[in-house]
């Protein structure tokens, strides 16, 4: 495991894996609250983000496919897709010291503070491991310390990619329990509640 140095995207790459090893065989075609998507399609497209990210902060070759277009057919184990990009990408963030005003990113502004990349990274790798792990009936890796964290680079970013990369913004879910794991992801257009259909 490669660390990026970056304790935010550290902790979002480990979701992320945590969430993908713990895919049960037989579920890598259920549907997700990304709803065009099944869960190969958003593993797909979130280690796609990672190496896309990775290419533009180094030069480097970015994914083999599309991330938004994912074709939802793996080519060999999950990990063999998986650790290479997330290894890509901390290791690009490694290179980059505090501070810095202009790093380059993948999607709109394509220019922003370190900080800003490194959280943009890091919020697309953990709102995907959210998004594996309901899929899958695992626990939620998106924690409310987690999510407040994140919650920076959604606030930057997220406006000029409605309708893109996220859905129109919803109502957090009402109610004392509601925390800001709720909101982020209400935020990015994500029911905080949602659940696979009963099969």
């Amino acid at each position: 495991m490669t660390a990026s140095k970056w304790d935010l995207l550290d902790r979002a790459h480990e979701a992320l894996r945590i969430a993908v090893i713990g895919v049960p065989a037989d579920a890598w075609d259920r549907p997700t609250p990304s709803e065009k998507w099944n869960v190969t399609q958003v593993f797909q497209h979130a280690a796609g983000d990672q190496l896309a990210y990775a290419a533009r902060l180094t030069g480097g070759s970015g994914p083999a496919e599309d991330p938004f277009e994912p074709s939802g057919t793996l080519a060999g184990p999950p990990a063999q897709l998986l650790e290479p990009a997330l290894a890509a990408a901390a290791e690009a963030f490694a290179g980059l010291a505090p501070g810095t005003a202009e790093v380059e990113v993948p999607l709109p502004p394509f220019t922003v503070s370190v900080e800003t990349a490194v959280g943009a990274a890091a919020l697309d790798a953990a709102v995907h491991a959210w998004d594996i792990s309901v899929a899958t009936g695992q626990a939620s890796p998106l924690t409310d310390a987690l999510a407040s964290a994140l919650r920076p680079a959604a606030d930057a970013l997220v406006e000029p990619l409605r309708g893109f990369a996220y859905g129109p913004e919803l109502a957090p879910p009402a109610g004392e329990a509601s925390g800001p794991a709720d909101a982020l992801l209400a935020f990015l257009g994500r029911d905080s509640q949602w659940a696979p259909p009963a099969v």
